[in-house]
């Protein structure tokens, strides 16, 4: 076998390799007796047949496979030979493959990059430092109040936060039409529950009274019958409901799963929860800057089969999430290039860290996370036996602690400053009813 290696840009190379004639005929020759010992031909008991009629009969094939396999085995020699660990799989662009000649190819592919990380000792980490006081247990009661409001009907026109039930027709073009009739529907003034016009409409109306209201359904709307289109609503209003926030107490504690303890359990319980809470945010905001910090501290090039992997994976997740199932569907990759190329860096230099610093998977860490991953569903053994029968998401768990124990190493080095914080400016709870 002969090899000649060219090296083009910063990570791709072009292996060309040729493999002697001799050697492509004795590997045919065995494989095609291979094939004759077990073949079934017209007018032969089978493994019978002559090699001359096997060989015209499957010649073309065997010849086929023959070059298949040296390619495949020459390329992992050549690999080997040269000390070249590819990113990804190589391109094959065939240079001499017919029948008694040498066989020559090149392969082009990437290679992985030399990584050297820097030391993270000049990297500035801010550490929000902060504590659950008891003015935000106060607030986030007061918030879970407003998720169990009490409604009471009142004799009165309806206006902001009241609840109102009615009955409503539709007529588009003087017909009915699918979806355009309800009965008992209830909706919250103010919470955008319903289309604009009508809770405009609504509002002043009391129990009894009729009211008709005209909508418009945009352009763009998925149901062609309608997209563009007007339609008018005859709306009854049945019944007209005050919203107040429940008392606080041993009713509404067993309404968030506190049996027992009264307030000053579910008040323990909250505080639990927004401790845990405020402890995954400071650890997620470490971590982001941690991740930059490598990032932009330790440049490499990227291989673009990783590249676009990550692409691909965002460009997937991304569909998930908006009910996209369709290929031809997918968003565009132009928004997910720069962040699938920072998140191929990252794994590679996440990866140059564990190698050079000798990182093991921390069991105790791994058991914990499980822990925490099976606790949120209903049935929490269950789930924790799914995790451990499946080795795809165990792998992902042991991935994420690896993660979080190069994050450890690298704050143990760097410049750590504590930056005192409240839990609203660490979670930002109750920002969205700050005045504007």
């Amino acid at each position: 076998m002969q090899v000649s290696l060219s090296t083009r840009g910063a990570l791709e190379r072009r292996l060309e390799v040729a493999v002697s004639a001799a050697e492509v005929t004795q590997e045919f020759e065995q494989r095609l007796k291979k094939v004759a010992r077990s073949a079934r031909l017209k007018g032969f008991r089978p493994g019978k047949a002559p090699l001359p009629v096997v060989r015209k009969q499957f010649g073309e094939q065997v010849h086929a496979e023959v070059i298949d396999h040296l390619i495949r085995s020459s390329f992992a020699e050549a690999l080997r030979e040269q000390k070249l660990t590819p990113a990804g799989g190589p391109r094959i662009e065939p240079i001499t493959v017919a029948p008694g000649a040498d066989l020559k190819y090149a392969a082009v592919f990437e290679v992985m990059p030399e990584i050297q990380v820097h030391s993270p000792q000049s990297a500035e980490i801010s550490r929000p430092v902060a504590e659950v006081a008891e003015s935000d247990i106060d607030a986030m009661v007061e918030s879970m109040r407003k998720q169990r409001p009490v409604f009471t009907v009142v004799e009165r026109p309806a206006r902001e936060t009241d609840r109102v039930t009615v009955d409503y027709t539709g007529l588009m073009e003087g017909k009915p039409f699918e979806g355009g009739d309800g009965k008992d529907v209830a909706l919250v003034l103010g919470s955008r529950q319903a289309r604009p016009e009508l809770e405009e409409a609504l509002k002043g109306a009391s129990a009894g009274e009729n009211r008709t209201v005209s909508v418009s359904f945009a352009a763009d709307l998925p149901n062609p019958a309608l997209a563009g289109k007007s339609a008018e609503l005859s709306v009854l209003v049945k019944r007209v409901e005050e919203q107040s926030l429940p008392a606080v107490d041993e009713e509404f504690c067993k309404a968030f799963g506190v049996e027992q303890g009264g307030v000053e359990a579910l008040r323990a319980e909250v505080r639990k929860s927004m401790e845990r809470e405020l402890s995954d945010l400071i650890r997620n905001r470490l971590r982001t800057q941690v991740l930059d910090a490598l990032h932009d501290q330790n440049p490499i090039d990227v291989p673009r089969t990783l590249i676009d992997e990550q692409v691909q994976q965002m460009q997937l997740d991304a569909a998930r999430q908006m009910g996209v199932r369709e290929a031809s569907q997918l968003p565009a990759r132009e928004p997910f290039e720069a962040p699938g190329r920072k998140r191929a860096a990252l794994g590679l230099i996440l990866g140059q860290i564990i190698q050079s610093e000798g990182l093991k998977v921390d069991r105790q860490r791994v058991q914990e996370r499980l822990e925490d991953l099976s606790a949120s569903y209903p049935n929490p053994e269950e789930a924790r036996a799914a995790y451990q029968r499946s080795r795809d998401a165990m792998r992902q768990i042991e991935s994420a602690v690896l993660e979080e124990q190069v994050i450890d190493w690298f704050l143990e080095r760097a410049k750590v400053t504590d930056q005192t914080a409240t839990f609203q400016e660490v979670t930002g709870f109750g920002r969205e009813n700050e005045p504007r």
